[in-house]
Formats: structure tokens, C-alpha cells, sequence
């Protein structure tokens, strides 16, 4: 994926530290905007914490997630049908890499469906950790500071923020959840890029993200 770091943040210590949600491989330090062309010069506005709304009359994959495990939305509406449909389909990716987590599938169709080339290698390769620790993850993951950036009328930049305070790494077999303190590098950065395709669904097709990164921190 290019996603080159989604919240990639600390190595895996032993059998404990996997870092929380998201689908990367190892942290970057801070290309975002400037590899992405268009990133953060989108406006946002209206803010209701909520689940970004669908932006095509498709047969979608089930994003459900588990009754312990949470996304809140801020300000993800612009008011513009465009870059609304953008915003939905750009959150709908971050929990598509969370329902795959949780489904410990690194071939879940929420991935297949809401990544393509690069991203969705990267994503699979970010489950594929969990999987490998027997993990998943617990708790509340808020995104919030959206932009959106149009690049013609199929290709759109996208940076967005992650509050991972309140979410937490779980071992399947224990049930035993890792309460980290949280710290500044429990708010990443993500700078996306994404293209619409045939069917009308905007698709992720490369992501870059930075933990701790200033942009983001209270």
C-alpha cells in the first residue's frame, strides 16, 4: 500500500506491544503532504460525530465491528456531494482495515473493496501482524480534521487525524488488554490518496501517516 505507515509507530516488543489500527508497514518520517499533491487544502464544516454515509447504491461488505470496538467521526460532512462521497468512502477504509483486524482475515473483503495495489498490500501486511501475535484490538478510535482536496473528477487527496487514546491492543487468548498510557503517539496522521472507480466507490490506492505528528495533538 503505500500506505506506508498507517499507525505504524513502535516495533513489536516479544509478545506485547502491537500498535493499534491501521494498516502499514514501518513509521515514515513526515513525507505526508508533500507526497501526496493536493493534500491538506480541502475545507471541512458541520460537525456530527458519525459514521460517514455511503456514496454509491452498491452492494457494500459488512463494516460491523465488535461490540467493544468503536470509530467516532468528527466534522466529516462538507456540505459539497462530492467531497462528502470522498470523506464517507475514506472512512469507510479505516474501518474496513479494523473489521480485518478484528476478523483477524488479511483477505477480508472490506479490504479488497476499499484498497487497490500498493494499499491494499500494505493493509494486508498491517492484519497479518495482528494475526501473527493472536491479537486484535478493543476500544474507541475518534478521526477527526478532515480535508479533501479534488484532483479532477476521479482522483482526490484526503488528511485526516486519529485520537488513538482509548483504544487498546487485545490478546485473543487472554482477553488480556494492553492499557498503554497514551501519549503523543497516540494521535497519528494519515495524507490518502484515492481514485473513484467504475462502480462509484472511491478507493484508497496509496496512504501515508505519521505518529505524534503536531498536526494532530491536542
Amino acid at each position: 500500500m503505500k500506505r506506508r505507515s498507517l499507525p505504524v509507530a513502535a516495533a513489536l516488543a516479544a509478545s506485547a506491544a502491537l500498535l493499534l489500527t491501521a494498516c502499514g508497514g514501518g513509521e515514515e518520517e513526515s513525507k505526508g503532504k508533500d507526497e501526496i499533491a493536493g493534500a491538506d487544502t480541502g475545507d471541512t464544516s458541520a460537525s456530527t460525530p458519525a459514521s460517514p454515509s455511503p456514496s454509491a447504491d452498491v452492494n457494500r461488505p459488512d463494516l460491523s465491528l465488535p461490540a467493544d470496538v468503536n470509530e467516532v467521526f468528527e466534522d466529516w460532512n462538507t456540505g459539497d456531494t462530492t467531497k462528502d462521497a470522498v470523506l464517507a468512502d475514506a472512512g469507510h477504509s479505516m474501518t474496513a482495515v479494523t473489521r480485518a483486524i478484528t476478523d483477524g482475515d488479511t483477505k477480508s473483503p472490506a479490504l479488497t473493496f476499499y484498497y487497490k495495489g500498493e494499499a491494499l498490500a500494505g493493509a494486508a501486511k498491517w492484519v497479518q501482524t495482528f494475526v501473527d501475535h493472536d491479537a486484535t484490538i478493543t476500544g474507541t478510535t475518534r478521526y477527526y480534521a478532515p480535508t479533501v482536496d479534488l484532483s479532477g473528477e476521479t482522483t482526490a487527496a484526503v488528511t485526516l487525524c486519529a485520537d488513538e487514546s482509548k483504544a487498546f491492543n487485545k490478546f485473543r487468548k487472554t482477553n488480556k488488554v494492553d492499557r498503554s498510557a497514551p501519549s503523543d503517539n497516540s494521535y497519528v496522521y494519515y495524507v490518502s490518496r484515492l481514485e473513484r472507480n467504475s462502480d462509484g466507490i472511491w478507493v484508497t490506492n496509496e496512504v501515508i501517516s505519521k505518529r505524534g505528528n503536531e498536526k494532530c495533538i491536542p
